[in-house]
């Protein structure tokens, strides 16, 4: 069971963002990064999926700049058996088809039983580009995955729904797969695993000369939301108190 995990590395859950000064990106100087969540519960289970089968290999593909190999390294310290870093700088590209087809041009030739994502990433947030990969490379494909079981040429996975419902689907393999958090417990590096990753492959690739394809979306800008409180004093009689009252939760806070 040949299995690929597409792994992230986002910013930190409790970093303080700052946009750059051209608005298009966030400041990434000091800022601290860590895998994307979901992606580590999509490692767990490849390891566990080839634990169980007993053969195969887990392999990393990371997009991103010099700074991924961390997310890589940890990646290949719990378990993984090499990785491939699709290497781009900023400006990044935000496309998700652009995004999915560079993968697909790197993936396609490895034949593997499975590709595993996070649900999403924590930073973006599109959901799209383990959906749309699948598709490139003629895979079955499924999104909210909280459950697997391979079976003999196929793949049983539950997928949570709405309102507490959940649903069991038998899919073909080979099939991607788009894992949602807490599917299980992801486990921490060995020693042995941090010194062993050291010696394993990285393959490392450039972005510009595998995406055949142009981004069909772009970030205009982005922008920091900001609290803010306002008073406002209401004088006069009682009447016109009421009716200013009455008017701000109808028209403003807009209670009915």
């Amino acid at each position: 069971m040949n299995i690929c995990v597409l792994v992230k590395q986002v910013p930190g859950s409790e970093a303080h963002f700052s946009v750059s000064a051209d608005g298009l990106w966030i400041q990434e100087t000091e800022l601290p990064f860590e895998m994307n969540e979901s992606d580590n519960y999509a490692l767990e289970e490849a390891l566990q999926i080839r634990e169980q089968k007993g053969t195969g290999e887990v392999v990393i593909v990371s997009l991103g700049p010099d700074r991924c190999q961390k997310a890589i390294r940890e990646a290949l310290a719990k378990g993984a058996d090499r990785a491939i870093h699709i290497k781009e700088d900023a400006p990044y590209n935000t496309d998700p088809y652009a995004i999915a087809s560079a993968l697909a041009n790197t993936i396609k030739d490895e034949g593997f039983n499975l590709v595993l994502s996070g649900l999403q990433s924590d930073d973006l947030g599109f959901g799209q580009t383990g959906v749309i990969l699948g598709e490139l490379l003629g895979m079955t494909t499924a999104t909210l995955v909280v459950g697997t079981e391979v079976l003999d040429g196929k793949i049983r996975v539950k997928r949570e729904l709405e309102a507490g419902w959940f649903q069991w689907q038998t899919m073909d393999l080979p099939a991607s797969l788009a894992i949602q958090s807490g599917l299980n417990t992801p486990r921490y590096p060995t020693l042995k695993g941090i010194m062993t990753a050291k010696k394993k492959e990285i393959k490392e690739l450039s972005f510009a000369d595998i995406c055949a394809v142009d981004e069909l979306q772009s970030f205009n800008g982005l922008s920091v939301q900001h609290a803010e409180k306002q008073t406002e004093m209401i004088a006069g009689t009682v009447d016109q108190i009421v009716a200013r009252l009455v008017d701000i939760l109808k028209n403003e806070i807009r209670i009915n």
